[in-house]
């Protein structure tokens, strides 16, 4: 799994966003010059998170862009599975389901797949909020 620009940019914007989410309305522009991002690519970021409905829009002077919830309700796995085709660890499950012919005879097919679990869940239990808090926590994985 790599998380491409869109997806690290989506996370800053939304990041960014909730930062300043009692300022109302963020312009696009305040965006990429406190994040040191081209304009013309977070116009093609935030059109997939608008998409999305994860932030609204609004028109004209006093216009710009902000989080349609609270930073506590977006987990990064939400915002991430928007940008990415896939978060899948290895190409053949990147389908959702096992795509590889050679399935039935694959002996690391478990650990692709509990891989891919324990990244969707954790992903899945990172919020906005907890980023912004800097409340991120290193789970300990323990033998089931």
């Amino acid at each position: 799994m790599m998380i491409s620009t869109k997806g690290r940019y989506a996370l800053r914007i939304m990041l960014d966003l909730a930062q300043h989410e009692t300022d109302g309305y963020i312009s696009l522009k305040s965006v990429s010059e406190r994040q040191a991002i081209s304009l013309k690519y977070l116009e093609l970021v935030i059109a997939m998170l608008h998409k999305a409905n994860l932030v609204d829009s609004m028109r004209g002077k006093e216009g710009g862009y902000r989080l349609s919830k609270d930073p506590s309700e977006y987990s990064i796995g939400s915002i991430l599975k928007v940008m990415e085709k896939t978060l899948a660890p290895v190409a053949c499950m990147s389908c959702g389901e096992t795509a590889c012919s050679n399935k039935e005879n694959c002996l690391t097919l478990p650990l692709w797949q509990q891989l891919d679990q324990i990244i969707d869940t954790y992903l899945e239990s990172v919020t906005l909020k907890d980023l912004l808090d800097g409340n991120v926590q290193i789970p300990i994985m323990q033998n089931a």
